[in-house]
């Protein structure tokens, strides 16, 4: 099945470029409530999926026998810039641990900003481990498996310990099976699976709601919900869209970034998950995409319709900061997403 035309770039009055993608939106009992394109394929959804890798080191009592506030919480989700409040929090969550830089596996990371890259520049310093954009993530794992006297060697491995577990927990979720074959390894060195994206947007829903998973998994769940919520700077930090969007809606929506023009979210008070895939790989493109589904499904006040256009009609100036075109839904996107 070829995806759709979901999102088109212009310049002047010209349209100059264009975004293919799926998009599925599933409520928790895995009813499809919207799909456009081949929402059945296999997707890495990448860091997409960090709330849901987090799971494991709530449910296993690390967190809470580490104290993890919701700040580290949410770092544990995020795809952070790499500012010194990100490092500064995951080396707080490896201190906790009784670990170290020197125990994380994801490898060092310049941060996103140039500011930020300057201020260590100016140190005479290197960016270290703690920048990387998965610090955080790799923090908690390290954190459960001291926690549970688990070897801390290692812990990117498909067979280690930590590993199966969120393996375990994503194929719950999802209802999927996460196999060698459908096994590829991500940026920060961990297995990532190619899962369908339809069974995807069923964790999500599952994530906002609860339903379907046992009581020690739904509380966990919604710890790492409402850190995200309340913490959302730590999820990605400036100028980014899981922070701004999430400061926006002030706890309606989860959402998160993946590589390659993934987007998962979760929506509580609809029930829904969402899993969305830019073909072409384009952020831009996927934040556009997952910009104008929030609008479809949700009812805005005045300040998230204000916070949500400048996402969803995204300008494009040139260097000398003139406006000469936009990123932008499809008109047929748009009139499809009005019919959920």
């Amino acid at each position: 099945m070829d995806n759709p035309v979901l999102v088109e770039v212009t310049r002047g009055n010209t349209v100059e470029s264009r975004h293919r993608g799926s998009i599925a939106i599933v409520d928790a009992d895995g009813k499809l409530a919207f799909g456009a394109g081949d929402v059945e394929q296999g997707i890495f959804a990448r860091s997409a999926i960090k709330a849901l890798q987090a799971i494991p080191m709530v449910e296993s009592g690390a967190a809470e026998a580490l104290n993890f506030d919701d700040a580290e919480l949410a770092l544990a989700c995020a795809s952070h810039n790499g500012e010194d409040v990100h490092a500064k929090s995951a080396r707080m969550m490896l201190f906790k641990a009784g670990l170290t830089e020197q125990d994380l596996m994801c490898g060092p990371q310049w941060p996103k900003h140039m500011d930020d890259c300057v201020e260590i520049v100016k140190t005479d310093d290197s960016p270290c481990q703690l920048h990387n954009n998965c610090s955080g993530k790799h923090a908690g794992f390290l954190a459960m498996a001291k926690t549970l006297g688990i070897p801390t060697e290692n812990y990117i491995d498909f067979d280690h310990p930590v590993q199966a577990e969120i393996r375990n927990v994503l194929e719950q979720m999802s209802g999927g099976v996460l196999a060698q074959d459908v096994c590829g390894t991500d940026g920060c060195s961990i297995p990532t699976y190619a899962m369908d994206q339809q069974k995807t947007a069923l964790a999500f829903a599952r994530f906002a709601t609860g339903v379907g998973l046992d009581p020690v998994r739904a509380n966990a769940a919604e710890v790492l919900y409402e850190a995200c919520v309340n913490e959302p700077y730590m999820v990605a930090g400036k100028n980014r869209f899981c922070t701004e969007i999430m400061d926006i809606f002030k706890g309606r929506v989860f959402v998160k970034v993946g590589a390659e023009g993934v987007f998962c979210a979760a929506l509580p008070e609809l029930g829904f998950g969402v899993t969305l895939k830019c073909e072409d790989g384009s952020v831009r493109g996927a934040e556009v995409m997952m910009a104008a589904t929030i609008r479809s499904l949700l009812g805005l006040s005045e300040e998230e319709e204000k916070g949500l256009r400048t996402w969803e009609h995204q300008q494009l100036k040139n260097r000398r900061d003139i406006l000469v075109g936009e990123v932008r839904p499809v008109a047929d996107f748009k009139r499809l997403l009005n019919t959920i």
